[in-house]
Protein backbone atom coordinates (compact mmCIF):
# COMPACT_ATOMS: atom_id res chain seq x y z
CA UNK A 1 0.00 0.00 0.00
CA UNK A 2 1.41 3.39 -0.99
CA UNK A 3 2.34 5.58 1.97
CA UNK A 4 0.48 8.86 2.32
CA UNK A 5 2.63 11.86 1.35
CA UNK A 6 3.97 14.01 4.15
CA UNK A 7 1.84 17.13 4.70
CA UNK A 8 3.58 20.26 5.98
CA UNK A 9 1.99 23.54 6.97
CA UNK A 10 4.34 26.48 6.41
CA UNK A 11 3.80 30.20 6.96
CA UNK A 12 6.54 32.65 6.01
CA UNK A 13 6.17 36.32 6.90
CA UNK A 14 8.76 38.18 4.81
CA UNK A 15 11.78 37.93 2.50
CA UNK A 16 14.38 37.10 5.15
CA UNK A 17 12.21 34.28 6.49
CA UNK A 18 11.55 33.02 2.98
CA UNK A 19 15.29 32.62 2.45
CA UNK A 20 15.49 30.44 5.58
CA UNK A 21 12.49 28.38 4.53
CA UNK A 22 13.68 27.85 0.96
CA UNK A 23 16.77 25.82 1.79
CA UNK A 24 14.93 23.83 4.44
CA UNK A 25 12.16 22.92 1.99
CA UNK A 26 14.73 21.88 -0.62
CA UNK A 27 16.29 19.52 1.94
CA UNK A 28 12.88 18.11 2.89
CA UNK A 29 12.02 17.45 -0.76
CA UNK A 30 15.23 15.46 -1.22
CA UNK A 31 13.90 12.95 1.32
CA UNK A 32 10.17 13.40 0.63
CA UNK A 33 9.78 14.48 -3.01
CA UNK A 34 6.00 14.01 -2.84
CA UNK A 35 5.56 16.14 0.27
CA UNK A 36 2.56 18.48 0.21
CA UNK A 37 3.52 21.93 1.49
CA UNK A 38 0.94 24.68 1.86
CA UNK A 39 0.34 27.90 3.77
CA UNK A 40 1.92 31.25 2.91
CA UNK A 41 5.19 31.49 1.05
CA UNK A 42 7.37 33.36 -1.42
CA UNK A 43 7.51 33.06 -5.20
CA UNK A 44 10.59 30.82 -4.88
CA UNK A 45 8.77 28.46 -2.51
CA UNK A 46 5.79 28.37 -4.85
CA UNK A 47 8.16 27.38 -7.68
CA UNK A 48 9.23 24.40 -5.54
CA UNK A 49 5.60 23.29 -5.47
CA UNK A 50 4.27 24.98 -2.34
CA UNK A 51 0.61 26.02 -2.43
CA UNK A 52 0.38 29.56 -1.01
CA UNK A 53 -3.07 30.53 0.21
CA UNK A 54 -2.20 34.23 0.43
CA UNK A 55 0.44 36.59 -0.94
CA UNK A 56 3.39 36.67 1.47
CA UNK A 57 3.43 40.48 1.29
CA UNK A 58 0.14 40.44 3.22
CA UNK A 59 2.21 39.79 6.36
CA UNK A 60 5.16 42.08 5.67
CA UNK A 61 4.45 44.77 8.26
CA UNK A 62 6.91 46.05 10.87
CA UNK A 63 6.65 48.36 13.88
CA UNK A 64 4.09 48.49 16.70
CA UNK A 65 2.11 51.37 15.23
CA UNK A 66 2.33 50.04 11.66
CA UNK A 67 0.97 46.64 12.72
CA UNK A 68 -1.98 48.29 14.50
CA UNK A 69 -2.94 50.09 11.29
CA UNK A 70 -3.04 46.80 9.37
CA UNK A 71 -4.50 44.72 12.20
CA UNK A 72 -7.98 44.04 10.76
CA UNK A 73 -6.50 42.70 7.52
CA UNK A 74 -3.87 40.61 9.37
CA UNK A 75 -6.49 39.12 11.71
CA UNK A 76 -8.67 38.14 8.77
CA UNK A 77 -5.77 36.35 7.05
CA UNK A 78 -4.75 34.63 10.29
CA UNK A 79 -8.28 33.43 11.00
CA UNK A 80 -8.46 31.96 7.51
CA UNK A 81 -5.11 30.17 7.90
CA UNK A 82 -6.09 28.69 11.28
CA UNK A 83 -9.43 27.51 9.89
CA UNK A 84 -7.74 25.91 6.88
CA UNK A 85 -5.25 23.92 8.95
CA UNK A 86 -7.79 22.89 11.59
CA UNK A 87 -9.96 21.49 8.80
CA UNK A 88 -6.95 19.99 7.01
CA UNK A 89 -4.43 19.13 9.77
CA UNK A 90 -0.84 18.79 8.50
CA UNK A 91 1.63 16.26 9.91
CA UNK A 92 3.66 19.19 11.21
CA UNK A 93 3.36 22.97 11.07
CA UNK A 94 6.30 25.38 10.95
CA UNK A 95 6.00 29.14 11.24
CA UNK A 96 9.06 31.01 10.01
CA UNK A 97 9.60 34.30 11.86
CA UNK A 98 6.57 36.71 11.92
CA UNK A 99 5.95 35.76 15.59
CA UNK A 100 2.95 38.03 16.16
CA UNK A 101 1.17 36.19 13.35
CA UNK A 102 2.62 32.69 13.60
CA UNK A 103 2.55 32.08 17.36
CA UNK A 104 -1.24 32.52 17.41
CA UNK A 105 -1.56 30.03 14.53
CA UNK A 106 0.80 27.60 16.24
CA UNK A 107 -1.11 27.83 19.54
CA UNK A 108 -4.42 26.85 17.94
CA UNK A 109 -2.84 24.01 15.97
CA UNK A 110 -0.87 22.65 18.93
CA UNK A 111 -4.07 22.61 21.00
CA UNK A 112 -5.62 20.56 18.18
CA UNK A 113 -2.77 18.02 18.32
CA UNK A 114 -0.65 19.27 15.41
CA UNK A 115 3.11 19.29 16.18
CA UNK A 116 4.37 22.86 15.82
CA UNK A 117 7.76 24.47 15.22
CA UNK A 118 8.72 28.10 15.26
CA UNK A 119 11.80 28.88 13.16
CA UNK A 120 13.75 31.95 14.34
CA UNK A 121 13.32 32.73 17.99
CA UNK A 122 11.40 35.90 18.80
CA UNK A 123 13.73 38.44 20.41
CA UNK A 124 12.85 37.49 23.99
CA UNK A 125 16.52 38.11 24.81
CA UNK A 126 16.11 41.75 23.75
CA UNK A 127 12.69 42.77 25.06
CA UNK A 128 9.45 41.36 26.50
CA UNK A 129 11.06 38.25 27.99
CA UNK A 130 7.71 37.06 29.35
CA UNK A 131 6.72 36.21 25.77
CA UNK A 132 8.66 32.99 26.37
CA UNK A 133 5.55 31.56 28.09
CA UNK A 134 3.46 32.28 25.00
CA UNK A 135 6.14 30.61 22.87
CA UNK A 136 6.08 27.53 25.11
CA UNK A 137 2.30 27.30 24.81
CA UNK A 138 2.49 27.60 21.03
CA UNK A 139 5.39 25.34 20.08
CA UNK A 140 6.83 21.89 20.47
CA UNK A 141 10.21 23.16 19.29
CA UNK A 142 11.95 26.44 18.48
CA UNK A 143 14.70 26.47 15.86
CA UNK A 144 17.15 29.30 16.52
CA UNK A 145 19.74 31.00 14.36
CA UNK A 146 21.92 32.57 17.08
CA UNK A 147 23.84 30.57 19.73
CA UNK A 148 23.25 32.97 22.64
CA UNK A 149 19.49 32.31 22.53
CA UNK A 150 19.70 28.81 23.99
CA UNK A 151 20.36 29.95 27.55
CA UNK A 152 17.01 31.72 27.84
CA UNK A 153 15.12 28.64 26.59
CA UNK A 154 17.07 26.44 29.01
CA UNK A 155 16.13 28.87 31.79
CA UNK A 156 12.44 28.18 31.14
CA UNK A 157 12.83 24.49 30.21
CA UNK A 158 11.61 24.87 26.61
CA UNK A 159 12.74 22.82 23.61
CA UNK A 160 15.21 24.78 21.50
CA UNK A 161 17.68 23.78 18.81
CA UNK A 162 20.40 26.08 17.46
CA UNK A 163 20.72 25.28 13.75
CA UNK A 164 22.94 28.17 12.65
CA UNK A 165 22.10 30.59 9.87
CA UNK A 166 21.61 29.57 6.26
CA UNK A 167 23.28 32.79 5.08
CA UNK A 168 26.46 31.75 6.87
CA UNK A 169 26.36 28.45 4.99
CA UNK A 170 25.75 30.10 1.62
CA UNK A 171 28.38 32.86 1.83
CA UNK A 172 32.04 31.92 1.48
CA UNK A 173 34.39 32.78 4.32
CA UNK A 174 36.57 34.48 1.70
CA UNK A 175 34.23 36.29 -0.70
CA UNK A 176 35.22 36.91 -4.33
CA UNK A 177 34.77 40.65 -4.93
CA UNK A 178 36.11 40.63 -8.47
CA UNK A 179 33.67 37.95 -9.57
CA UNK A 180 30.79 39.86 -7.98
CA UNK A 181 31.77 43.04 -9.85
CA UNK A 182 32.00 41.13 -13.12
CA UNK A 183 28.60 39.47 -12.55
CA UNK A 184 27.05 42.90 -12.01
CA UNK A 185 28.92 44.41 -15.00
CA UNK A 186 30.39 47.15 -12.81
CA UNK A 187 33.18 49.38 -14.03
CA UNK A 188 36.26 50.40 -12.05
CA UNK A 189 34.44 53.17 -10.16
CA UNK A 190 33.99 53.05 -6.39
CA UNK A 191 30.55 51.84 -5.35
CA UNK A 192 28.41 52.24 -2.27
CA UNK A 193 25.64 49.67 -1.77
CA UNK A 194 22.50 51.39 -0.52
CA UNK A 195 19.92 49.14 1.16
CA UNK A 196 17.06 51.12 2.74
CA UNK A 197 15.09 47.93 3.50
CA UNK A 198 12.75 45.51 1.76
CA UNK A 199 9.45 47.02 2.92
CA UNK A 200 7.71 49.96 1.28
CA UNK A 201 7.59 51.91 4.56
CA UNK A 202 11.31 51.45 5.20
CA UNK A 203 12.20 52.62 1.71
CA UNK A 204 9.88 55.61 2.02
CA UNK A 205 11.45 56.51 5.36
CA UNK A 206 15.14 56.01 4.57
CA UNK A 207 15.92 56.22 0.86
CA UNK A 208 15.79 60.03 0.60
CA UNK A 209 18.10 60.32 3.62
CA UNK A 210 20.46 57.77 2.08
CA UNK A 211 20.43 59.58 -1.29
CA UNK A 212 21.33 62.87 0.37
CA UNK A 213 24.12 61.06 2.24
CA UNK A 214 25.33 59.77 -1.10
CA UNK A 215 25.26 63.33 -2.49
CA UNK A 216 27.49 64.51 0.38
CA UNK A 217 29.97 61.69 -0.19
CA UNK A 218 30.19 62.64 -3.87
CA UNK A 219 31.57 66.09 -2.98
CA UNK A 220 35.00 64.56 -2.26
CA UNK A 221 34.41 61.46 -4.41
CA UNK A 222 32.67 62.67 -7.61
CA UNK A 223 33.14 59.30 -9.32
CA UNK A 224 31.41 57.40 -6.53
CA UNK A 225 28.37 55.45 -7.72
CA UNK A 226 25.49 53.87 -5.81
CA UNK A 227 23.97 50.47 -6.44
CA UNK A 228 20.56 49.79 -4.92
CA UNK A 229 19.07 46.27 -4.93
CA UNK A 230 15.27 45.86 -5.07
CA UNK A 231 13.60 42.70 -3.75
CA UNK A 232 10.71 42.75 -6.23
CA UNK A 233 9.09 44.73 -9.05
CA UNK A 234 6.99 46.87 -6.69
CA UNK A 235 10.02 47.96 -4.65
CA UNK A 236 12.02 48.54 -7.83
CA UNK A 237 9.34 50.90 -9.14
CA UNK A 238 9.15 52.66 -5.77
CA UNK A 239 12.94 53.18 -5.69
CA UNK A 240 13.00 54.58 -9.24
CA UNK A 241 10.15 56.95 -8.41
CA UNK A 242 11.83 58.21 -5.23
CA UNK A 243 15.11 58.80 -7.07
CA UNK A 244 13.32 60.68 -9.86
CA UNK A 245 11.46 62.89 -7.34
CA UNK A 246 14.39 63.33 -4.93
CA UNK A 247 14.93 66.83 -3.56
CA UNK A 248 17.71 67.98 -1.25
CA UNK A 249 16.72 69.20 2.19
CA UNK A 250 17.05 72.92 2.89
CA UNK A 251 20.13 72.29 5.03
CA UNK A 252 21.84 70.35 2.28
CA UNK A 253 20.88 72.75 -0.51
CA UNK A 254 23.15 75.50 0.82
CA UNK A 255 26.13 73.24 1.47
CA UNK A 256 25.84 71.32 -1.82
CA UNK A 257 24.72 74.13 -4.12
CA UNK A 258 28.09 74.30 -5.93
CA UNK A 259 28.48 70.55 -6.40
CA UNK A 260 24.97 69.09 -6.66
CA UNK A 261 23.55 68.10 -10.02
CA UNK A 262 20.34 66.10 -9.89
CA UNK A 263 20.82 64.42 -13.25
CA UNK A 264 24.37 63.46 -12.30
CA UNK A 265 23.01 61.92 -9.10
CA UNK A 266 20.37 59.97 -11.01
CA UNK A 267 22.98 58.76 -13.49
CA UNK A 268 25.21 57.64 -10.61
CA UNK A 269 22.46 55.42 -9.12
CA UNK A 270 22.09 51.86 -10.39
CA UNK A 271 18.89 50.06 -9.35
CA UNK A 272 19.09 46.30 -9.78
CA UNK A 273 17.06 43.17 -9.17
CA UNK A 274 20.28 41.27 -8.52
CA UNK A 275 20.49 39.82 -5.02
CA UNK A 276 21.65 42.16 -2.26
CA UNK A 277 24.46 39.78 -1.33
CA UNK A 278 26.24 40.17 -4.67
CA UNK A 279 25.68 43.91 -4.57
CA UNK A 280 27.29 44.17 -1.13
CA UNK A 281 30.24 41.95 -2.01
CA UNK A 282 30.96 44.04 -5.11
CA UNK A 283 30.76 47.38 -3.28
CA UNK A 284 33.43 49.34 -1.42
CA UNK A 285 31.13 50.15 1.48
CA UNK A 286 27.53 49.61 2.53
CA UNK A 287 24.82 51.89 3.92
CA UNK A 288 21.83 49.94 5.10
CA UNK A 289 18.77 49.69 7.28
CA UNK A 290 19.15 47.56 10.39
CA UNK A 291 17.94 43.99 10.11
CA UNK A 292 19.07 40.75 8.52
CA UNK A 293 20.89 42.75 5.82
CA UNK A 294 23.41 43.95 8.43
CA UNK A 295 24.23 40.34 9.29
CA UNK A 296 24.59 39.60 5.58
CA UNK A 297 26.94 42.56 5.10
CA UNK A 298 29.07 41.26 7.95
CA UNK A 299 29.18 37.78 6.40
CA UNK A 300 30.25 39.48 3.15
CA UNK A 301 33.09 41.12 5.17
CA UNK A 302 32.15 44.63 4.05
CA UNK A 303 32.59 47.96 5.86
CA UNK A 304 29.16 49.31 6.73
CA UNK A 305 27.09 51.88 8.55
CA UNK A 306 23.76 50.67 9.95
CA UNK A 307 20.79 53.01 10.44
CA UNK A 308 17.18 52.73 11.45
CA UNK A 309 14.18 55.01 11.94
CA UNK A 310 10.76 54.08 13.24
CA UNK A 311 7.62 55.99 14.13
CA UNK A 312 7.99 58.26 17.17
CA UNK A 313 5.50 56.23 19.22
CA UNK A 314 7.17 52.93 18.34
CA UNK A 315 10.56 54.40 19.24
CA UNK A 316 9.33 55.67 22.63
CA UNK A 317 7.96 52.24 23.48
CA UNK A 318 11.03 50.37 22.27
CA UNK A 319 13.40 52.69 24.14
CA UNK A 320 11.75 51.69 27.41
CA UNK A 321 11.60 47.96 26.72
CA UNK A 322 14.73 47.13 24.67
CA UNK A 323 17.55 45.58 26.75
CA UNK A 324 20.72 45.06 24.60
CA UNK A 325 23.38 47.76 24.26
CA UNK A 326 23.23 47.55 20.45
CA UNK A 327 20.56 47.11 17.80
CA UNK A 328 22.50 45.90 14.74
CA UNK A 329 23.17 42.16 14.51
CA UNK A 330 26.96 42.36 13.99
CA UNK A 331 27.30 44.32 17.22
CA UNK A 332 24.84 42.13 19.13
CA UNK A 333 26.67 38.97 18.07
CA UNK A 334 30.08 40.45 18.90
CA UNK A 335 28.77 42.14 22.07
CA UNK A 336 30.79 45.20 21.11
CA UNK A 337 30.61 48.11 18.68
CA UNK A 338 32.11 46.48 15.59
CA UNK A 339 30.19 48.62 13.10
CA UNK A 340 28.72 52.15 13.42
CA UNK A 341 24.99 52.16 14.14
CA UNK A 342 22.71 55.21 14.15
CA UNK A 343 19.16 55.27 15.41
CA UNK A 344 16.17 57.61 15.06
CA UNK A 345 17.13 61.33 15.31
CA UNK A 346 20.81 60.50 14.74
CA UNK A 347 19.89 59.21 11.30
CA UNK A 348 20.58 62.24 9.16
CA UNK A 349 22.72 62.67 6.02
CA UNK A 350 25.50 64.59 7.79
CA UNK A 351 25.98 61.95 10.50
CA UNK A 352 25.75 59.09 8.04
CA UNK A 353 28.24 60.67 5.62
CA UNK A 354 30.72 61.28 8.44
CA UNK A 355 30.51 57.68 9.63
CA UNK A 356 30.80 56.32 6.10
CA UNK A 357 33.85 58.46 5.40
CA UNK A 358 35.42 57.11 8.61
CA UNK A 359 34.85 53.46 7.76
CA UNK A 360 35.94 53.98 4.17
CA UNK A 361 39.28 55.37 5.35
CA UNK A 362 39.87 52.12 7.24
CA UNK A 363 40.98 49.38 4.87
CA UNK A 364 39.01 46.42 6.21
CA UNK A 365 41.31 44.00 4.43
CA UNK A 366 44.15 45.36 6.58
CA UNK A 367 42.08 45.80 9.72
CA UNK A 368 42.75 42.27 10.87
CA UNK A 369 41.10 42.70 14.27
CA UNK A 370 37.69 43.55 12.82
CA UNK A 371 38.02 41.05 9.98
CA UNK A 372 38.98 38.25 12.38
CA UNK A 373 35.87 38.96 14.45
CA UNK A 374 33.68 38.92 11.35
CA UNK A 375 35.20 35.56 10.36
CA UNK A 376 34.84 34.10 13.87
CA UNK A 377 31.14 34.99 14.00
CA UNK A 378 30.69 33.59 10.48
CA UNK A 379 32.19 30.24 11.51
CA UNK A 380 29.98 30.08 14.61
CA UNK A 381 26.85 30.48 12.47
CA UNK A 382 27.99 28.10 9.70
CA UNK A 383 26.24 24.87 10.79
CA UNK A 384 24.41 23.53 7.69
CA UNK A 385 21.21 25.17 8.91
CA UNK A 386 18.95 24.02 6.06
CA UNK A 387 19.68 20.35 6.69
CA UNK A 388 19.50 20.68 10.47
CA UNK A 389 16.13 22.44 10.27
CA UNK A 390 14.76 19.84 7.83
CA UNK A 391 15.88 16.93 10.04
CA UNK A 392 14.35 18.54 13.15
CA UNK A 393 11.04 19.02 11.32
CA UNK A 394 10.97 15.47 9.95
CA UNK A 395 11.82 13.99 13.36
CA UNK A 396 8.94 15.87 14.97
CA UNK A 397 6.55 14.75 12.22
CA UNK A 398 7.76 11.16 12.62
CA UNK A 399 7.32 11.28 16.40
CA UNK A 400 3.66 12.11 15.86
Amino acid sequence: MEQKPLRIGLVVGEASGANLALGMVQEILKLHPNAIIEGIGSEELIELGMHSLFDMNELSVMGLVEVLKQLPRLLKVRKSIISHFLNNPPDVFIGVDAPDFNLAVETKLKEAGVPTIHYVSPTVWAWREKRIHKIGKATNLVLGVFPFEKQIYDKYGLAYKFVGHTMADNIAIDVDREKAKQDLNLDDSNYIAILPGSRAREIESLLSIFLETFSILRIDNPNLKAIIPAVNTQREEQIHELIANFQLSEEATSSLKNSYNKQALIDACVVTRKVAREVMIASDLVLLASGTAALEAMLCKRPMVVAYKMSAITYMMMKRMYKPKYFSLPNILADELLVPELLQDDVNPQNLAKQLQNVWQVNYDDNQIVLDKFVAIHKTLKCNADKQAAIALLELAKAK
